[in-house]
């Protein structure tokens, strides 16, 4: 794992062409890479690992007495894109005290390791923003409807959860976002919202695409803020739909496009464009985690799709793995390697843990 943190620093993209509806009509779908290993740290050599194919950023962790260690991640591959689904048993544990030359591998099955629910600590918030301009709103305004509407099943928990919410908001060519239905846990709400958007809902026929791209991260942004601020860790992904360029030219694209890539690290950022007036290229760089390109109005919900399971993917890829460990008080520091074998793919990263106050027992 030398050169571990190098693929990292090595920024491109690799673009998938999907087949949707007419044989002669593509949708278009790029991905972007992904992060670092957080607060984490590469492996000890003296583990013997092999550079892997997985990513383990570490987010936040703690302990809890008598003897539970927490540690809070993402997982993604090498090319950023989050891996969902993995289980307790593809874990390996390894301390290494102030006596230990090496690491000593951790029962996973004597030391409780499991996947705990994160709602906990975690909050994860989505923002749908669409382009309601008079484009839409006269040629596509109902397939957007039914797209929106998918996208919303597709994203949101079937059972409500207060850790999972989603905003709708919508912009045209005034200087403002508007909002057509604040953050909640509710998908009746957010579909009855869309349903409810009519043709005549907006009086600017323009679209201020940079400023919505602007305001819309400012959102994310304080968002991420404040679930961090009540002692969570929050992502949020900022979903921009648009079938077209900017006109309004209140803001620029280099202001847009800067405060995409200062945004946190936890706001993944998605664009869906329609129809052959978009700029892919300026979509492509708004939608740095992933972009969708539809031909069409019929592709749509397809495309909103595609990118439904890219957010709920990320989503997904976090992890509050846990275990009890058989150190003690006095032990002092203690190094924590965790790795993940999937059988075809693995991944490892390093921390550290006070046992301060450790006794027998984990709760």
């Amino acid at each position: 794992m030398k050169n571990f943190l190098k693929t990292f620093s090595v920024f491109f993209m690799v673009t998938l062409l999907v087949s949707c509806g007419n044989a002669d009509d593509d949708v278009s779908m790029i991905l972007n890479t992904g992060d670092g290993l957080g607060e984490g740290t590469e492996v000890d050599e003296c583990l013997g690992l092999e550079e892997g194919e997985l990513v383990l950023s570490i987010q936040d962790q703690y302990t809890t007495l008598p003897g539970k260690v927490s540690v809070f991640f993402k997982v993604s591959d090498t090319n950023g894109n989050p891996v969902p689904g993995l289980t307790a048993d593809q874990f390996t544990i390894y301390e290494q005290g102030r006596n230990d030359d090496c690491f000593n591998t951790i029962s996973t099955s004597e030391s409780s390791a499991r996947i705990s629910p994160n709602s906990q600590i975690f909050s994860n918030n989505t923002l749908l923003v669409l382009d309601l301009s008079n484009s839409v709103l006269s040629s596509s305004l109902e397939e957007l409807k039914l797209a929106s509407t998918s996208f919303v099943d597709a994203v949101m928990p079937a059972t409500t959860q207060e850790s999972v919410k989603m905003a709708i908001y919508w912009f045209d060519g005034e200087d403002e976002l508007h909002l057509l239905n604040e953050l909640t846990p509710s998908k009746t709400e957010l579909k009855d919202a869309i349903d409810g958007i009519t043709d005549d809902i907006s009086n600017d026929p323009s679209t201020d695409l940079y400023g919505a791209v602007i305001k819309s991260t400012d959102i994310a942004s304080d968002l991420v803020k404040v679930s961090t601020a009540d002692g969570k860790i929050g992502a949020a992904s900022v979903v921009i739909f648009t079938d077209g360029t900017d006109q309004a030219s209140r803001y620029t694209e280099s202001a847009a496009l800067k405060k995409v890539n200062e945004a946190n690290a936890n706001i993944s950022f998605f664009s869906i464009g329609l129809g052959a007036e978009i700029d892919t290229e300026v979509l492509t760089a708004v939608g740095k985690t992933a972009s969708v390109f539809a031909t069409n109005k019929d592709e749509l919900e397809t495309t909103f799709r595609d990118i439904s399971e890219k957010v709920s993917e990320r989503a997904n890829s976090f992890y509050l793995f846990e275990y009890c460990s058989p150190k003690r008080d006095g032990s002092g520091e203690n190094n924590l390697a965790i790795q993940i074998n999937t059988g075809s793919r693995q991944g490892a990263v390093q921390t550290k843990f006070s046992a301060n106050g450790f006794t027998g027992g984990c709760e």
